[in-house]
């Protein structure tokens, strides 16, 4: 199982970001995939969840009305769309994946998922 994000970068206040979560290994049917992200020293934060089951997703009140999660089937890739983005985004964002098929897996927590990506550093300037 291989999860590879893509897609970030620097940008300045207001602008955006496309990232890529592209896995193998898995089926985007079964699986849930959440965004995660970390600045050095603190908790990880999860940011939104896709489920595979009703297409349903999930955010945190940070990002709500400013990411939008979706899925490339084509791709077999999870795109999160970060919009008016702000400087408290600053993080080094993940992608992870949790079995979740025929259920809803609404968990911004880092433990109930099983495989994760490296990571993509986005930074964003005043």
């Amino acid at each position: 199982v291989q999860l590879v994000e893509s897609g970030g970068g620097s940008v300045q206040t207001g602008g955006s970001l496309t990232l890529s979560c592209t896995v193998s290994g898995l089926s985007l049917d079964d699986y849930a995939i959440g965004w995660f992200r970390q600045v050095p020293g603190k908790v990880r934060e999860g940011v939104s969840v896709f489920n595979p089951s009703d297409a349903s997703t999930y955010y945190s009140d940070s990002v709500k009305g400013r990411f939008t999660v979706s899925r490339d089937s084509a791709k077999s890739a999870v795109i999160l769309q970060m919009n008016s983005l702000k400087p408290e985004d600053t993080a080094v964002y993940s992608c992870a994946a949790r079995w979740c098929k025929g259920a809803v897996c609404n968990y911004l927590i880092p433990d109930p998922y099983h495989y994760w990506g490296q990571g993509t550093q986005v930074t964003v300037s005043s």
